[in-house]
This record gives structure tokens, sequence and C-alpha cells, in this order.
């Protein structure tokens, strides 16, 4: 039963993202700059996550452990996500939704496939197999169709 939920999630997250970027697009085009309608999403993201984050450690009664991770992760995934938010807000208006969360798509499931063969940051390792490179390369044509037929 909760792996039903926990895909549902997965989906419903995936419908956000298909929202957020034109959302993003149009609040570049009133703003006059893709880059400032990022950054308004991650502020107003962060502000959200930062009171969320204070509930959460007093309901729960822990503190963060500031020392634990290395320091470059506390920059680097933040990084990654302000070239993703700002890349769709510019993209979004150029080749639309559809072909945009289809080029997500693609471009996420080749990156997984990659750090699942290394096992980065202790994610399980998984071989390359015929299946897996054929399911890449169908997204990636699918990927294709969607943005240009």
């Amino acid at each position: 039963m909760m792996g039903l939920v926990w895909s549902l999630l997965g989906i419903l997250s995936g419908a956000f993202i298909a929202i957020q970027a034109p959302i993003n697009a149009q609040l570049a085009k009133g703003l006059g700059l893709p880059v400032a309608a990022a950054a308004f999403s991650f502020l107003s993201g962060a502000i959200i996550l930062g009171i969320v984050t204070v509930v959460v450690m007093r309901l729960d009664g822990v503190s963060l452990d500031w020392k634990a991770p290395a320091p470059w992760m506390f920059i680097v995934g933040g990084m990654l996500g302000a070239f993703y938010v700002t890349l769709s807000t510019i993209l979004t208006p150029r080749i639309g939704a559809a072909a945009l969360m289809a080029f997500l798509v693609a471009g996420q499931l080749v990156m997984g496939m990659l750090l699942d063969r290394i096992g980065f940051l202790g994610v399980a390792v998984r071989e390359l197999s015929l299946g897996r490179v054929a399911g890449a390369a169908l997204l990636l044509v699918g990927a294709l169709l969607v943005r240009f037929y």
C-alpha cells in the first residue's frame, strides 16, 4: 500500500514541476528577466522550507548537525536547482511545457543511470543492461517526438 502512495506522490511531484515551469516563465515575462523569476522562486521556497524545518524540528525535538555534511553540499544542490529553474523558465516559452518535461525526464533518466552505475554518494550500484539502455534510448526518442512532431 505504501508503495502505491509513494508512487502517487512521485507523480504529484512531477506534476508540480510541470506546473512550476509556466508559472516561472510568466513571472519572468512580467519581471523582464528569467534569472530574477528563478531567484524569487527560490526565495519563496526557501522561506516556506525554513518555516517547515523549524516546525518539524520543534515537533520532533531534533536539532540540525551543521558539521556532519561536507561544506560543498550546502552549495551545490542549490546551485544545480538554480540552473534547473532558470533554464526551465527560459525554455518553457520557447519549446513548450510538454517538450521541456520530456527532455527533463530523459536527462534525469540518463544521469540517474550514470549515478547508479558509479554508485555516486552511496547510491546503490546498478549495472547498465541492454534493457536499461534501450529504455533510455526510447525515452530520448520519445522526447524528440514530443518536441518536433
